[in-house]
């Protein structure tokens, strides 16, 4: 077995893991400060709309041997507003202009040809108007609240209410970094943006629902047992599927970085940026999410009940009385066996928290035949 596959099976059995729920204050504070960067950028600078939203012209030239700098200036010139080029595959340009009327546009489009010195009619241009960028901002507007509404009915029907809020709120939480990023990077939001800001809500709910199924199993019968409290059960829930989650966010995150790095950036098809950025940083904000603030929320939010309160309340207890004793509560002697020595099986839920150090199975001595579940 792979060294990554071993440390993994370790995390699932509870024998190795980061306490990742102990330390969410902190972790909070990294998210808000992160949350408010992202908030500032998008205050400051604001987001760069594309033409789609803005309404403008699109040019695309035949083959030239002028650069994009060049073209990028003649265009500036002749519209009297900032322009975008982008060299496509076979030597042409696209120039996109935007706020351009009709006569503007055709005027733009005259001078443009003489600078670069080429026949008018051979220069392709498409008028966009504004209104078809409000329809797909509505639209997406639209879809993003059915979205969120159906995620927080499911969660609470499969789940529970606490989990539906966490994740709520961390898809909140990675939808903003996203939109902060775009807005401090400068990056134009396309329709494309708009399909990629859709598209990680899908990453970034799945991750975190495989951790709330797993600790809704774990923490079955959980008010039975007087070991660990819900926190250090969300914990292990969490370590048992870290490196699952990490596999998954690597997976795909390489075909995005592909995308983003070598599409957008070194063979310079900018076309590829709109959506890739989304996706990339849509990705890596999920995956942060699901880990530091989902399940430590879940936590935060059960540890509230009065049963959670009243079991932490007796651990606790329990855990000073060992220490007194100069015994270990957490250890093999510790409800796993009787004061004979003799075997007790392990109650749903009763698992060692991530950190605590190695744990002995209890199925792994049980004597066999003996469906009483006692060794002897």
């Amino acid at each position: 077995m792979s060294r990554l596959g071993t440390i993994g099976a370790r995390l699932y059995r509870g024998e190795i893991g980061y306490d990742f729920v102990a330390k969410r204050k902190f972790w909070y504070a990294v998210s808000i400060l992160i949350t408010i960067t992202a908030i500032v950028g998008l205050a400051v600078r604001g987001l760069n709309m594309g033409i789609e939203f803005k309404g403008g012209a699109v040019f695309t030239t035949p083959k030239t041997s002028v650069s994009v700098a060049q073209a990028t200036e003649y265009a500036e010139e002749a519209s009297g507003h900032i322009a975008i080029v982008q060299k496509l595959g076979n030597d042409t340009l696209r120039i996109q202009v935007s706020d351009l009327d009709t006569a503007a546009a055709s005027k733009a489009k005259n001078q443009l040809a003489q600078d670069m010195k080429m026949d008018p009619d051979k220069i392709n241009s498409e008028l966009v108007g504004p209104s078809w960028g409000e329809q797909i901002a509505n639209k997406a507007w639209t879809g993003l609240a059915v979205f969120m509404i159906l995620v927080v009915i499911y969660l609470a029907i499969a789940f529970e209410w606490r989990m539906a809020v966490a994740a709520l709120i961390a898809l909140i939480h990675d939808l903003t970094i996203t939109v902060g990023v775009y807005a401090l990077v400068g990056f134009e939001v396309t329709p494309g943006t708009v399909i990629g800001l859709l598209t990680i809500l899908g990453y970034s709910l799945y991750d975190t629902v495989v951790v709330f199924d797993g600790l809704k199993e774990g923490a079955v019968g959980i008010t039975k047992q007087t070991r660990f409290t819900y926190s250090e059960l969300a914990n292990r829930s969490l370590n048992a599927t870290l490196v699952r989650s990490i596999n998954t966010t690597v997976v795909a995150l390489l075909p995005v970085a592909g995308l983003l790095f070598i599409g957008g950036g070194f063979l310079g098809a900018g076309m590829l940026n709109d959506i890739s950025l989304s996706l990339f940083v849509g990705l890596a904000a999920g995956a942060y999410s699901s880990i530091f603030i989902a399940t430590p929320l879940v936590a935060d939010l059960k540890e509230r009940d009065p049963q959670m309160k009243a079991l932490k309340k007796r651990i606790l207890a329990k855990r000073e009385a060992a220490a007194a004793r100069g015994e270990s509560p957490d250890g093999e002697d510790s409800d796993q066996y009787d004061e004979s020595g003799e075997y007790e099986e392990a109650l749903p839920g009763d698992v060692a928290p991530a950190g605590a150090g190695t744990v002995v199975s209890p199925r792994n001595d049980r004597g066999r035949g003996r469906s009483s579940g006692r060794r002897r």
